[in-house]
């Protein structure tokens, strides 16, 4: 398919320009422009319908205007898109056999979540996952614990680099945070009472209440791991509305996270939705058991479809697919995280 044209003006509705010709053909060649609609240099309705379709299926927003992510999607070569199909067949058939009447499927690259019951898709969250220095990791693996109402244990990476220099600015900075320090005995120990500009930080906890400013929020799921990743709510609910949602350090964030904490909790007698509410308002730590651990699986699949025949592609995030032109949006390099997580879950107050 041709390569559609950077220009200064973005393409949309209303909009006549030569390259839209280009990108007509390259709409029509992948399947999203019927081929009847013509080649001319008007961007009309049938252009604008086909674009947003093309958005959909590759994860970006379907605002049918031809603008920097869209024009790069686009002018990923049929040869690499081809590749990109190879690769993730290998991946999805080696998912094949009995996945679990009801199981989690966590995309890594759509950071999106599926629940999945009887093969059947009934629930939809979108995530935010690991950033490309501080990967989620690919894992299969099970559900055993929601957590309502979880405490947030600062690491201590956090600790030094964070909390240290913020106590040293603004000694209320903890407090206003609900952040407590608690010392080997388990014996809360007052800030006042530490030197904030001592050469090392204090051996001490810093764990922070639940509640609407606990960085984890209402929630946190559990599942057996290695590397002290889990799924959790957040109070920055803004996150889920940014096109990279590329930004934790391993943890998933989970939208509408209530609504799967629902379902998992859907066989463990006495958690009905009302009751889970009632508790999260009380604020209370409260971890719950599952009755039955649901599988849940982290994968990084970037291209694939379903029965409907539509083919979606996402943006090779983490460069696994060997091809560096998908990382479109993305800087280079990966370490892998030292320690347990979520350093970028300081409170921002």
């Amino acid at each position: 398919w041709p390569d559609v044209p950077v220009t200064q003006q973005r393409l949309q509705i209303g909009v006549s320009d030569p390259s839209v010709q280009a990108l007509r053909q390259r709409l029509m060649v992948s399947g999203d422009l019927p081929r009847e609609a013509g080649i001319s240099s008007a961007f009309d309705s049938y252009v604008d319908g086909a674009l947003k379709r093309f958005q959909a299926r590759h994860g970006l927003p379907a605002d049918g205007v031809s603008g920097e992510y869209t024009t790069k999607a686009l002018n990923v070569s049929a040869q690499i898109r081809l590749a990109q199909l190879q690769t993730n067949l290998v991946r999805i058939q080696s998912m094949s056999g009995d996945l679990g009447q009801r199981h989690l499927m966590v995309n890594i690259p759509a950071a999106a979540i599926e629940a999945v019951e009887n093969e059947r898709v009934v629930l939809r969250n979108t995530a935010v996952v690991g950033r490309a220095s501080r990967p989620t990791h690919v894992i299969n693996s099970k559900i055993y614990e929601v957590i309502l109402n979880p405490y947030w244990t600062a690491p201590r990476s956090i600790v030094e680099k964070d909390i240290v220099p913020l106590m040293q600015k603004d000694p209320t900075y903890l407090e206003r945070n609900n952040i407590r320090l608690i010392d080997g005995k388990g014996q809360e120990v007052s800030p006042t009472s530490v030197d904030w500009f001592a050469p090392k930080a204090p051996n001490l906890m810093f764990r922070q209440d639940p509640g609407k400013i606990n960085a984890m929020s209402s929630t946190k799921i559990n599942f057996h791991n290695p590397n002290n990743e889990y799924m959790h709510d957040t109070p920055q609910q803004g996150l889920f509305n940014k096109l990279m949602r590329f930004e934790s350090s391993g943890c998933v964030r989970v939208q509408n996270v209530r609504d799967l904490t629902s379902w998992l909790l859907r066989d463990t007698p006495g958690w009905s939705r009302q009751e889970m509410e009632r508790v999260i308002a009380t604020r209370v730590n409260t971890p719950i058991k599952l009755a039955q651990e649901v599988p849940v699986y982290f994968v990084y699949i970037t291209a694939w479809s379903a029965k409907d025949g539509v083919v979606q592609f996402r943006d090779d995030i983490y460069e696994k697919d060997g091809n560096a032109e998908l990382a479109l949006n993305t800087t280079t390099g990966i370490e892998q995280p030292a320690g347990p997580v979520d350093d970028d879950l300081l409170p921002r107050n």
